[in-house]
């Protein structure tokens, strides 16, 4: 049984599914298809013992806003990661593979890499597992191999991979001729009809050694700055920080411009299962259980008289009705609603930069914030006061901080807080409430079993996440950082 270590990247802005996928939480993490999110979901596909393959705990890419989303979904699905890489800033895939590939190679010099995204729908895993295992064949020959989606349909929106052959129904892997980018409409549908085109799904699979090594020789500038970043990282809480100055140093590069369309010795396993990288709404909407008229309903949503279309809520306060529409995507967010054709869902990235350009802060944040420690929802804004709920998981607990422009106001609703104020402690069960002082040293835990719910009223000059003194944080962040 050969054992593979996956490497799931899991960065990204994900606009084109705005307003639920955005910059502070992406579509990833998102369940945009069911219970589980798409990050959960390829986590759970790479992991554990299938026929010939064994899968080691998975090598995790992420940035530090995320870094918490992904240790609690990761639990959330009874998966421990083999490390978790946090990346500075963002440097497109070539860096990263580098990274992960260097590390792995540093604790198993004979290490296979499966590199995937963190956000496709596979539906059909066991075909996936034997897709991979017949590229291992052609991995132990050396080959860098890839993964080419069978095309139902002339794409205009994914690269394409030319295979030197037809495949032949076997499975096996196919030498390429060469990488396509986005087509238009004319040219997709001739590479369709002739049957050497695959989609380009960005999923890798080969030896640690053999990527480091097409490094060296197509893209060396990246190998000195990558291997800085990760000899000089500092461990944090069961992550593993990039060193930062070496790290933004290195050129923004994808792996496929910095080494796969040079490489001679990559191969494409042809792919013929269901796949979708769920890019748009149109994807959600074709990936969806619809009823018999194409209709796709999610959350607080009815469609009456409706065809083609796709109304989702994403706030069971918020019904969302539908009444003669054909071929329309709705989306409705407690702070943001979506209306558009649903063929122009390609363009909802359009929407994410204008509202960027008009400062609206809904283009890349949402009024529920996530925490290590739980989160917390914005439910009324005013001059000198806002209004929030915040959730805290069990066991779970707040820095202690203090502030300097406003006062706080906390009311129980849910399970049992304990309260630091200064030198007094105390414990609040449900309908019991307490007030902050400002400048008080304060901190806000859960010690029971249940999750803890409390509405906080805020008052002051200034109400802005950055005003916190920290003194004590379990979650080590510093001076200012948010929650």
């Amino acid at each position: 049984m050969t054992q593979i270590t996956p490497v799931i990247l899991c960065g990204g802005s994900g606009t084109r599914l705005w307003p639920l996928s955005r910059k502070s939480f992406p579509k990833q993490f998102a369940q945009l298809l069911g219970p589980e999110s798409l990050f959960q979901a390829s986590a759970a596909r790479v992991h554990g013992a299938f026929d010939d393959l064994e899968f080691a705990p998975p090598v995790i890419l992420t940035n530090s806003d995320f870094r918490f989303i992904v240790t609690e979904q990761l639990f959330e699905v009874g998966i421990d990661p083999g490390a978790i890489l946090i990346e500075p800033a963002s440097r497109n895939t070539a860096p990263a593979v580098l990274a992960a590939a260097m590390h792995a190679v540093a604790t198993n010099p004979e290490a296979i890499l499966l590199i995937a995204p963190s956000d496709h729908v596979i539906p059909d895993a066991a075909a996936f597992h034997a897709a991979v295992s017949r590229g291992l064949e052609a991995v132990r020959g050396g080959a860098l191999v890839t993964f080419g989606i069978e095309p139902d349909r002339a794409e205009t929106g994914y690269g394409y991979l030319e295979l030197s052959q037809k495949p032949d129904g076997s499975g096996r892997a196919i030498p390429l001729k060469t990488f396509v980018e986005k087509p238009d409409a004319k040219t997709a549908a001739h590479m369709v009809e002739a049957g050497t085109y695959f989609w380009n799904a960005g999923i890798f699979l080969f030896a640690a050694k053999d990527i480091i090594a097409a490094f060296e020789k197509f893209a060396a500038d990246l190998v000195a700055p990558v291997r800085a970043a990760l000899d000089d990282a500092i461990p944090d809480l069961g992550f593993l920080r990039l060193e930062p100055e070496a790290w933004c140093g290195v050129r923004n590069i994808s792996i496929d411009y910095a080494v796969m369309e040079k490489a001679e010795t990559l191969s494409v396993v042809p792919f013929t299962a269901s796949w979708s990288d769920l890019g748009s709404w149109e994807a959600v909407q074709q990936q969806g259980k619809g009823d018999a008229n194409g209709v796709v309903l999610s959350g607080a949503a009815q469609a009456i008289d409706c065809s083609n279309s796709l109304l989702r809520s994403e706030s069971s306060n918020l019904e969302l009705i539908g009444l003669g529409l054909d071929g329309i995507m709705a989306v409705a967010m407690p702070d943001a609603v979506l209306v558009a054709d649903l063929s122009r869902s390609q363009d909802v990235k359009l929407v994410v930069e204008t509202l960027k350009a008009k400062d609206i802060k809904q283009a890349e944040a949402f009024s529920m914030d996530h925490r290590p420690w739980g989160h917390f929802e914005t439910l009324v804004i005013g001059e000198r006061f806002q209004v929030k709920r915040i959730y805290v998981k069990p066991g779970a607990k707040l820095s202690l901080q203090s502030h300097h422009h406003r006062s706080e106001h906390w009311i129980v609703v849910a399970g049992t807080a304990k309260v630091t104020i200064d030198a007094t402690e105390r414990l609040m069960t449900e309908n019991e409430s307490v007030y902050i002082p400002l400048g008080a040293r304060h901190r806000l835990e859960n010690p029971g079993k249940v999750p803890m719910i409390l509405i906080e009223v805020q008052t002051g000059t200034y109400l802005g996440e950055d005003d916190i003194i920290r003194y004590e944080d379990d979650y080590a962040r510093g001076q200012g950082a948010k929650g």
